[in-house]
């Protein structure tokens, strides 16, 4: 078995082992920015309990490798959109912005940090355990009743046939080695996917059936999407807007709420109120885009929903002038922080 210090010498297993950053939170939670997607350079000297300058240090000293792994600095513009679409607040001229994947980078290039050696074991551990686990071809006869859904099924497959598969051709394998375990690496990552999904289903299942519904967000995700749209235009009357009306529901031509904003401009709102672990596409924002700039003429145009946006929805919001309100920055606003569009 491979020592945790393997990883500060040898890029080549650390790529092997990139995609594995499930092991992060099973060392410490790591806390996200309301994109849901990324960590600032504090956010990850906190995670690992070590100093920014840290954490700055070794960027300065891998930065390629960490670019390749989602690392990426934003400026100008760029942040300016970033800041309005997250609601993240920022006076500094640039931002650096690390992926899960990057953290996971730090983790296995970061000496001294108690947090990082650990999350290096816990990934070798998984590693070792994946190589040299036997094939097992074992078929399940009789289900519990929790394993029906087709999700878990395809999971245990996975982990219990296809994978034991892949490692026994690969220690057996010669020219085909690398080809063997990059189609390995491809079907773990559906198999954490499927185990993802499944954690998020189970926790939305317990949240509903045994916890009672606090705070300004649970209060919307119990509201139905009538319910919603009034809460969104009674924001909209508090902030100053006027001429607020709902048109939500069957031929509202893709604006569920109409108004004009304090200094006279037209103001167009899309509501959904989608579970939080959905995501708005981007097909959603292009549908909303025709809508409210074509047929609207909005002026100021609001994608309001529950949840977050997918990076290709959020790049069109951003090209075409629509502020995505995504769960991060609705709670803000509802709290009563005005929306910067609006001001």
């Amino acid at each position: 078995m491979f020592n945790e210090t393997v990883l500060l010498e040898s890029k080549s297993l650390r790529e092997s082992v990139a995609t594995r950053t499930d092991v992060l939170d099973r060392v410490r939670v790591l806390t996200l920015l309301p994109d849901g997607m990324h960590v600032t350079t504090a956010m990850v000297a906190v995670y690992f309990q070590v100093g920014m300058e840290a954490i700055k240090s070794l960027v300065k000293d891998h930065r390629a490798e960490f670019e390749s792994n989602g690392y990426r600095v934003l400026t100008g513009t760029e942040l300016r959109s970033f800041k309005d679409l997250s609601g993240i607040q920022s006076h500094t001229p640039s931002l650096a912005l690390f992926s899960r994947r990057t953290v996971l980078n730090v983790a296995m290039l970061l000496r001294d940090s108690e947090v990082a050696r650990q999350v290096r074991t816990y990934l070798l551990d998984a590693e070792y355990i994946a190589r040299t686990q036997p094939v097992d071809n074992f078929v399940p006869t009789a289900p519990e009743p929790l394993d029906d859904r087709i999700d878990r099924r395809i999971t245990h497959i996975l982990g219990k046939s296809v994978v034991p598969m892949f490692n026994a051709l690969i220690e057996s394998s010669g020219e085909q080695r690398k080809e063997l375990i990059s189609l390995r690496e491809d079907v773990q990552r559906i198999e954490r996917k499927l185990v993802q999904h499944d954690v998020r289903l189970l926790r939305l299942e317990r949240a509903q059936e045994r916890q009672p519904l606090t705070g300004v967000m649970a209060a919307m995700d119990a509201m139905n999407w009538r319910e919603f749209e009034q809460h969104v235009a009674g924001l909209l009357s508090r902030d100053g807007c006027t001429e607020v009306v709902v048109h939500g529901g069957r031929g509202d031509r893709g604006a569920d709420i109409t108004a004009y904003a304090a200094d006279g401009r037209r103001v167009v709102v899309q509501c959904k109120n989608f579970a939080p672990y959905r995501s708005v596409w981007s097909g959603e924002m292009q549908k909303f885009l025709g809508a409210a700039k074509v047929q609207h003429q909005a002026e100021v145009a609001l994608y309001v929903a529950t949840c977050p946006f997918s990076q290709e929805a959020l790049a069109i919001a951003v090209e075409y002038g629509v502020t995505a309100v995504h769960r991060g920055l609705l709670e803000a606003w509802s709290a009563g922080t005005v929306l910067q569009v609006l001001r």
